[in-house]
């Protein structure tokens, strides 16, 4: 791997760590290597969590790197598995991925972070989708973000590209909980190492179920669950997770977690 992208292994968690001065932007060989350090993440059964973030205090990711779209590379270039920063197309993703956003993310940046599963923000970061203001469409903001926040927001913050902090994004509910940027990391880590001690099967379940139902009624998704259509869960109910959990509980103790 280049030095654009950093990535530190630490027990069951993967730190990915963007890391193009100045302003971590993405251009076309960032994105494809993002996306095979998320396609081996997810076919890693050693790892469990991944935690996302960049170097410096000032971006997170201002998205698409237009000096590179200057020297011609398209809009719609062929960025890799997992589509635009390796994430938003990804299939069978079924592992926690939490974003610490240590500044500002923009554009394709906010479309990142929309990317994963938990969002911690510094105090001081803030975000945009000033894609209108170029022509362009944030195209997996537009997908995403009237379904994450209410609709009317989300489509005033498409239509007019302003800029709005942590705390309005706080508000909103897309960011789970502001940090002091001096303790995001640590509060980050934190978080990762919680979830990388819990049920990893579990995790898949929920994350598969979540992404099949988004956009089916309450009871096909769960006439699906029950007609063994969810291959996760079949996994889980087949598994020595599910016992060990039955038996801590009986115990009343810890279980043990072997994601088998």
């Amino acid at each position: 791997m280049t030095q654009n992208v950093l990535t530190t292994r630490r027990g069951a968690v993967l730190e990915v760590t963007l890391n193009r001065p100045k302003a971590n932007a993405i251009d076309m060989a960032t994105s494809r290597e993002l996306g095979e350090i998320f396609t081996e993440f997810r076919d890693d059964p050693e790892l469990r969590v991944a935690l996302l973030t960049a170097q410096g205090e000032k971006f997170f990711c201002p998205g698409w790197d237009l000096k590179a779209a200057a020297e011609g590379e398209a809009a719609d270039a062929d960025y890799g598995v997992g589509g635009f920063g390796g994430l938003q197309e990804l299939r069978g993703l079924n592992k926690p991925v939490i974003a610490a956003v240590n500044g500002i993310a923009c554009g394709g940046g906010l479309e990142l972070a929309l990317g994963a599963d938990i969002i911690l923000a510094a105090d001081h970061a803030s975000f945009a989708l000033p894609e209108i203001k170029s022509g362009t469409v944030a195209d997996a903001a537009t997908i995403k973000l009237p379904k994450r926040i209410p609709y009317h927001i989300a489509m005033e913050l498409l239509f007019t590209g302003r800029w709005f902090d942590a705390e309005e994004g706080h508000r909103w509910g897309l960011i789970n909980r502001i940090l002091p940027a001096a303790e995001l990391m640590a509060e980050a880590r934190k978080m990762a190492d919680e979830l990388a001690a819990g049920p990893p099967l579990v995790f898949a379940a929920i994350k598969e179920i979540a992404r099949e139902a988004e956009d089916m009624k309450f009871q096909d998704a769960l006439n699906r669950i029950n007609a063994s259509q969810f291959e996760t869960v079949e996994k889980l109910y087949r598994s020595e997770d599910q016992k060990e959990g039955a038996r801590a509980f009986a115990e009343k103790r810890d279980p043990v977690w072997k994601g088998r």
